[in-house]
């Protein structure tokens, strides 16, 4: 299904589907078939984490391009980081009566009422990127990338660059479910293999000041700190800011997630180590997926998982040197 919208993912959209329960045949139908506009095709409310961040911009465009294949129309807002202003969305979504919702929580927990709301009307929700963690929410599917997974290949990088041993720190934005994944994976791939100790784990909030500030505090408090896992890509840009301001470029390893072209230059440029890079683009389109098939009354899996690969330095300079061909 999809298979030529797929191609376009920059890697492999290579499916991890984790058995579940699977939801009824049949539960969908009704609900978008009543929930079509004047035009015939069936609205799906999306609300993002933001659509200021490269990541978010890549799943929206996925988003769109799968829904326009099915012909349904996206009505796509953002709660930046913000998730009072989310919850508004999702109660718009619900006066609208839309024929699904698909939400990137800005708190994994607090959404849950929203959620919950939209179960109370018949609305059925769908997460792409975060889960949801709130008790009594429901969730018909959840698409994402394999974060765990991801968080044990940063783990393996930075152990790589640190020839396995010294001490490393993680900013962490632990309200959102994706980076609690990543950085369960990470410490779980640390234990594993010994030999670094995690001697921080303070939250920049997933923002470029907010880290540039918490690894400052970081530096200052351990000034023997070898390597920074950063949980995104923004994380690792202000971490690599205040580690330059600093003084101890080329001392304290970084390893980021995301592989948005800012990073990529910096990892081109020896200044970040390497990043987990993610297919958003492919988590869009699996989207649309789970929702046809809700909507047609076919089995839905509850959870896909999109694997993730590492993007090194010389994958890096493989990219310079095609694009200045």
């Amino acid at each position: 299904m999809f298979s030529t919208l797929r191609r376009l993912a920059p890697r492999a959209a290579l499916v991890i589907a984790v058995p579940f329960l699977l939801c009824a045949a049949g539960c969908g139908k009704q609900a978008g078939d009543r929930r079509a506009d004047q035009d015939g095709g069936p609205v799906i409310g999306v609300s993002l984490l933001t659509r200021t961040h490269p990541f978010y911009q890549d799943l929206e465009a996925g988003l769109r391009l799968a829904a326009a294949e099915r012909g349904y129309q996206l009505v796509v807002q953002a709660g930046e980081f913000d998730v009072a202003r989310q919850k508004d969305q999702i109660a718009d979504f619900i006066v609208r009566k839309v024929a699904a919702i698909v939400v990137c929580p800005c708190d994994s927990r607090s959404i849950g009422t929203s959620i919950e709301a939209a179960n109370a009307a018949g609305i059925p929700v769908f997460t792409a990127d975060i889960a949801v963690l709130a008790e009594g929410a429901k969730v018909v599917c959840h698409v994402a990338s394999d974060n765990v997974e991801g968080g044990r290949i940063a783990a393996r990088a930075l152990s790589l660059a640190l020839d396995g041993h010294g001490s490393v720190a993680i900013i962490d934005h632990p309200e959102v479910e994706s980076v609690i994944q990543r950085v369960r994976g990470f410490e779980e791939e640390l234990a594993a293999k010994g030999g670094l100790n995690v001697v921080a784990k303070l939250s920049g909030r997933g923002v470029k000041d907010g880290a540039m500030r918490t690894t400052e505090d970081i530096l200052q408090s351990h000034r023997d700190l070898a390597g920074i896992f950063a949980i995104n890509d923004d994380s690792a840009l202000g971490a690599l800011a205040a580690v330059e301001k600093a003084g101890r470029r080329g001392r304290v390893a970084i390893v980021g997630f995301d592989a948005v072209p800012e990073a990529r230059a910096a990892i081109r440029e020896g200044k970040i180590y390497a990043d987990v890079m993610q297919q958003p683009r492919s988590i869009g389109f699996q989207t649309i997926d789970a929702i046809a098939e809700y909507l047609a009354g076919q089995p839905v899996l509850p959870r896909v998982l999109i694997p993730c690969a590492l993007f090194t330095q010389e994958d890096a300079r493989r990219e310079a040197d095609a694009a200045a061909r």
